[in-house]
C-alpha cells in the first residue's frame, strides 16, 4: 500500500474561496466516479459553499467536551474504518480539541495519507510557521495555530486560490463571508486593502518558490542541461577588483527590466587559494548585491571561465555579466582572457554582457606559481650548488677525461642535486651554467663558444631540457607538499572551529587568544560599530599589543559583514592566510552573538520570573485577599442591618469573624510584602547577637497554645542574625507545621549547638513530604496536595528560606523519623561551640533526642484567641532592634504552606 497524495488549495486570506474550490474539486471527482467523502468540512453558513456539500458524503463528527462546552472534531477513526479514496480536511492549521487523538489536524492528515487516504484541504499563506514573524508585522495580529512549512512543502499538489484585494472586500461588503454585523469590524482591521495586498504577494511568492523547486528537480531528474529561460536569472562574476561594484548595480537593473529578475554575484577562488581579490573589496560588494536584492556566491575553481558557465548552468541562469579586462595588452599573451573565453563557450542559450568601467587596461596581476616552500637555508645551499658546483666539477675533470658522455652525466647528476636542494630556479642555473661550461671546455672545438658537431648539439639541449625538468618536478613536488601540510593544517583549525560552534563552547576571548597563537600575532581584537558613521569600539581583545581605534590602524583586518572586523597587530599576513583568518572572524562574530543572547536570555530569565510572581502577586490579590474582604464586609453589613436584632452570642461571633477576616489579611500582606522584597533584593538584614530562647518563643503567637513544644537549651551560644528577620521565618515554619500535623500532636522546636553552627529542629508528625517535592516546597505560590484556594497564597515557607539565606544561614526539608517532615534552620554562631569530642557527641545526642521527642510527646491543642503580633522584620521594616510581639499588635505569620509537586 503506498503513501496517499496531499493536495492543498492555499490562499491568501480568509474568503478567498479556497473551501468552495475544495468542494467544486471533490464534485468533479465524485462525477468521474472516484469514492470520495467529507472528513470535516466548514461551510460558516456561506450559502454557495453549503450547496456544493450535496451529493457528497460525510463521516459524523465526533463530539468532544471541552470547559462545559461540546464541540465538533473530525472523527478520524472513522474515516480510516471507511478508507475512501479521497477525503476532504478542511482547515489544515485547526489544533483539535484537547482529547483528541492527536493534537493538530495536519497530524490526522499525516495519518490518513500514511493510510494510502488521498487527501483535499485548504491552507491559508499567514498558517505557515516560517511566515509567522512576517505575518505579524503585517497585520499586527500573530497566527497560534501554524503548520510545519516541511508538511506543506511535502504536497503533490499546491493550487492558489487567489482573488482581488477589492474583490475579497466587495464579497465581505456583501455578506458572503462573514456575519453583517461583524463585517464592519473586519474590514477596518485585518481586511484592509494593504493588509489583503501584502498577504497575496506573499501566497504568491511562495507558490512560485514551489513551482522553481519542481522545475530544477525536474531538470535535475530528466538530465536537462540547456536552460529555459522561464525566469531571468543574472550571474554577475566579480573578481574582488574595483569594478564589482559598477557590474553589480548594471546587472541589478538588467533585473529590473524583467519580471521576477534575480541577481546572483559570484566569485570563482582558485583552489591553491592564490588570488589577487582584495577580501575588504569582495566584504562590501557582498553586502551592495544583498542590499539590492541579490545573492553572493562563492564557488572554488582552478579553471575561472568553466567554473563560472558551470555555475550559471547550475542555477538555470539566462545572462551574464562579466567587466572588460583590467590586463594590459603584453599580457593578453598568456590567454585570450576570462570575458572572451566565456562568450565563446556560453552557447546560444546564455547572454553574455561585457561592462565597462574605469579600471579597464590599468593593469591586474596574473597568479603566478609560488616559489618552492624550501626554506631559506635550503634555498641558500642549492644557489651555492648551482653556481659553485660547475666551476668546480670542471676542474675536477680537467684531471682527467672521462669523456663527453659522462661528464654530461656529471653535470646533470649537479643539477638535479641543485634542484633537490634549491628547487626550480638553482636548478635552472645550475643547468645554463653546466652547458655553457661543456661547450667551452668538453666540446669540439674546445675553449670556444661554438659546437661543430650536431650530435654535440642535442646532447647538450637534451642535458638543458632533462635538467630544466628535474627541477621544475622537484620544486612541483615542493609546493604540494607546502600545500598538503597547510591544507591539513587548515582543516585542522576549521575543524576546531566547526566543533565548537557544534557544542558552543569556545568564548570570544579565548577564540581571539586561538587567532593570536595561530598565526604568531602581537594582539587580536573584535570591533564593532553601530553605524557607518559611529565610531568603533572593542569587543573584545587579547595579547599585549596596542589598542586599536579602526580597523585601519591594525596590520590585518578581516571584515565581518559591515560594522564588524577582526584586526590583528604583529605583522602583514600572505593573501593564503585570510581564508582561515575569514573563518575566525565568523566564529568570532558567533561567539560575540552567542554571549549576548546568553545575556538577553539571562535578563529574559529574570523578567519570566518577575512577570510569574507578579501574576501570582495578582491571582493572590484577585481571590486569596478578597475572601476574607467579603467575609469582613458581609459581617459589618449583618452588623450594620437594622432588619435583624441580633443576639449578643451572634454578634460576638460575626466580631469574632471580622477579627480573623482582619488577621488574616494582615497576615496574606505581610508575607506578600516580604516575598515582593526578597524578590527585588532590598532585604538588608540587620546582624547581631542573639539568644535564641529570646527570638523563638516570640514566634508562636499565631500558633494555639500548647500545639508547641519547645526544647532550646539557655546554654546555646548566641547566634549572629537579624532578629526581626529570624522571628518571621521561624513563625512561618512553626504556624506550616502546625497546620499539617495531626490533632492532638504537638510540634516540637528543638536547637541544638555544633562547632560554628547552631541548628533549630521544627519537628511534626504530619503526612510529610516525597523527596522529589522537598526542594520545590520552597518555591513560591505553590500548595501542598490538594490544598484548596483561599487557604493562603503559599508563600510561608519562601519567606522563611529567603530570609534565612539573607541572614548567612540554610534551611532545609528531612523527613521525621516514624513519619512526618522536619525543617532544619541552620544558623552561625556568634561564639563557636565546644569543638571537643565530647561536647559535639553531646550536640550530636541533643539532636537525635529533639526528633524523637516528636513522637514521645503528647499535648492537647486548644482553641485560642488572637493574642499579639511580632513587629516587623528589622531588615524590611528598618529599626535595629525590633519591637516585641507583645508591643506591636495582633500577630502573626502569614498562612504558611507547603508546595504541591
Amino acid at each position: 500500500m503506498g503513501r496517499g497524495r496531499l493536495r492543498i488549495h492555499l490562499g491568501a486570506a480568509p474568503g478567498v474561496g479556497k473551501t468552495y474550490a475544495m468542494l467544486s474539486e471533490a464534485q468533479r471527482r465524485v462525477e468521474r466516479g472516484t469514492d470520495c467523502v467529507i472528513g470535516f468540512v466548514e461551510h460558516y453558513d456561506r450559502p454557495r459553499t453549503r450547496a456544493l456539500l450535496e451529493g457528497l458524503e460525510q463521516i459524523p463528527r465526533r463530539e468532544l467536551e471541552h470547559r462545559g462546552a461540546v464541540l465538533p472534531e473530525m472523527d478520524l477513526d472513522a474515516v480510516l474504518a471507511r478508507r475512501p479514496q479521497v477525503v476532504l480536511v478542511d482547515e489544515l492549521a485547526h489544533t483539535n480539541v484537547p482529547g483528541s487523538r492527536n493534537a493538530k489536524r495536519w497530524q490526522d492528515v499525516e495519518e490518513l495519507l500514511a493510510a494510502g487516504i488521498d487527501v483535499l484541504s485548504t491552507l491559508n499563506i499567514q498558517h505557515l510557521e516560517s511566515l509567522g514573524d512576517v505575518v505579524e508585522s503585517i497585520t499586527g495580529v500573530r497566527q497560534q495555530e501554524t503548520v510545519p512549512d516541511e508538511v506543506v512543502r511535502r504536497a503533490d499538489q499546491t493550487e492558489l486560490v487567489d482573488m482581488t484585494p477589492e474583490a475579497l472586500r466587495r464579497r465581505m461588503a456583501h455578506g458572503n463571508v462573514y456575519q453583517p454585523d461583524k463585517v464592519d469590524a473586519a474590514l477596518s482591521n485585518y481586511f484592509r486593502p494593504g493588509n489583503l495586498t501584502a498577504l497575496r504577494e506573499l501566497a504568491l511568492l511562495w507558490v512560485a518558490d514551489r513551482v522553481d523547486e519542481y522545475l530544477q528537480r525536474y531538470r535535475s531528474e530528466h538530465d536537462v542541461s540547456a536552460i529555459w529561460g522561464s525566469r531571468e536569472r543574472i550571474v554577475v562574476g566579480l573578481t574582488g577588483g574595483p569594478e564589482g561594484r559598477t557590474l553589480i548595480r548594471r546587472a541589478a537593473r538588467l533585473a529590473e527590466k524583467g519580471a521576477g529578475g534575480e541577481v546572483l554575484a559570484v566569485y570563482i577562488a582558485r583552489g591553491d587559494g592564490l588570488t589577487a581579490a582584495s577580501p575588504g573589496e569582495l566584504a562590501g560588494q557582498r553586502t551592495l548585491v544583498e542590499s539590492l536584492g541579490g545573492t553572493f556566491h562563492h564557488v572554488v575553481g582552478d579553471d575561472v571561465p568553466a567554473a563560472l558557465l558551470a555555475f550559471a548552468r547550475a542555477v538555470n541562469a539566462t545572462q551574464i555579466v562579466l567587466g572588460s579586462s583590467r590586463r594590459k595588452t603584453w599580457q593578453y599573451v598568456f590567454g585570450p582572457g576570462v570575458g572572451a573565453t566565456v562568450a565563446r563557450d556560453s552557447g546560444p542559450d546564455l547572454d553574455v554582457h561585457i561592462v565597462t568601467h574605469e579600471a579597464i587596461a590599468k593593469g591586474r596581476g596574473l597568479p603566478v606559481a609560488r616559489g618552492a616552500r624550501l626554506g631559506r637555508s635550503r634555498v641558500a645551499w642549492g644557489w651555492a650548488v648551482a653556481v659553485a658546483g660547475p666551476p668546480v666539477l670542471a676542474v675536477l675533470l680537467s684531471a682527467f677525461d672521462p669523456g663527453l658522455a659522462n661528464d654530461m652525466l656529471l653535470f646533470l647528476s649537479l643539477t638535479v642535486a641543485a634542484a633537490l636542494l634549491g628547487g626550480l630556479r638553482p636548478a635552472l642555473a645550475s643547468a645554463a651554467f653546466g652547458s655553457l661550461l661543456l661547450n667551452y671546455f668538453y666540446t669540439p672545438p674546445l675553449h670556444r663558444w661554438s659546437v661543430s658537431d650536431p650530435k654535440n648539439i642535442i646532447a647538450i639541449v637534451i642535458f638543458v631540457a632533462v635538467g630544466a625538468a628535474v627541477a621544475s618536478v622537484v620544486d612541483l613536488a615542493a609546493r604540494r607538499t607546502h600545500q598538503a601540510a597547510r591544507l591539513r593544517a587548515e582543516s585542522e583549525i576549521l575543524s576546531f572551529l566547526a566543533g565548537n560552534v557544534l557544542r558552543g563552547e569556545t568564548g570570544l576571548e579565548e577564540l581571539l587568544e586561538r587567532v593570536r597563537q595561530t598565526f604568531g600575532m602581537e594582539s587580536a581584537a573584535l570591533l564593532e560599530r553601530a553605524g557607518d558613521v559611529e565610531p568603533w569600539t572593542c569587543a573584545g581583545r587579547t595579547g599585549t599589543g596596542p589598542a586599536l581605534g579602526r580597523p585601519d590602524d591594525a596590520d590585518v583586518d578581516v571584515p565581518v559583514g559591515d560594522h564588524m572586523a577582526l584586526v590583528l597587530t604583529g605583522r602583514v599576513l600572505p593573501a593564503e592566510d585570510r581564508r582561515v583568518l575569514g573563518a575566525f572572524a565568523a566564529q568570532a562574530a558567533v561567539a560575540l552573538d552567542r554571549r549576548r543572547l546568553r545575556a538577553e536570555a539571562d535578563r529574559a530569565r529574570t523578567l519570566a520570573e518577575g512577570n510569574r510572581i507578579r501574576t501570582a502577586l495578582l491571582a493572590a490579590v484577585s481571590h486569596d485577599l478578597r475572601t476574607p474582604l467579603a467575609g469582613i464586609k458581609a459581617a459589618v453589613s449583618s452588623l450594620r442591618s437594622e432588619d435583624v436584632d441580633w443576639s449578643p452570642e451572634d454578634r460576638a461571633e460575626l466580631l469574632e469573624g471580622i477579627e480573623g477576616g482582619a488577621d488574616r489579611l494582615d497576615h496574606l500582606v505581610g508575607n506578600l510584602l516580604d516575598m515582593s522584597r526578597l524578590h527585588t533584593g532590598t532585604v538588608t538584614p540587620l546582624i547581631r547577637e542573639v539568644d535564641l530562647d529570646e527570638v523563638v518563643p516570640m514566634a508562636l503567637g499565631g500558633v494555639p497554645e500548647g500545639s508547641v513544644t519547645l526544647d532550646v537549651p539557655e546554654t546555646l551560644p548566641m547566634v549572629a542574625v537579624d532578629p526581626g528577620l529570624l522571628e518571621r521565618a521561624m513563625a512561618n515554619l512553626i504556624e506550616n507545621a502546625v497546620k499539617y500535623a495531626p490533632s492532638g500532636t504537638p510540634v516540637l522546636v528543638a536547637a541544638s549547638a555544633l562547632a560554628d553552627r547552631v541548628e533549630v529542629r521544627v519537628v511534626d508528625r504530619g503526612p510529610g513530604v516525597p523527596d522529589d517535592a522537598k526542594d520545590r516546597i520552597f518555591e513560591p505560590f505553590q500548595r501542598y496536595g490538594d490544598a484548596p484556594r483561599g487557604a493562603g497564597v503559599g508563600l510561608g515557607l519562601a519567606v522563611a528560606r529567603g530570609f534565612t539565606e539573607a541572614m548567612g544561614g540554610s534551611l532545609n526539608a528531612d523527613d521525621t523519623p516514624g513519619g512526618g517532615l522536619t525543617m532544619t534552620l541552620t544558623l552561625r554562631a556568634a561564639t563557636p561551640a565546644a569543638t571537643t569530642p565530647a561536647a559535639q557527641a553531646k550536640a550530636a545526642t541533643q539532636a537525635t533526642a529533639a526528633t524523637q521527642a516528636a513522637s514521645e510527646t503528647q499535648a492537647t491543642a486548644v482553641t485560642r484567641a488572637p493574642t499579639a503580633t511580632r513587629a516587623a522584620p528589622a531588615g524590611l521594616a528598618g529599626p535595629a532592634e525590633p519591637v516585641r510581639p507583645a508591643e506591636s499588635g495582633p500577630a502573626g505569620p502569614a498562612e504558611p504552606e507547603r508546595h504541591s509537586s
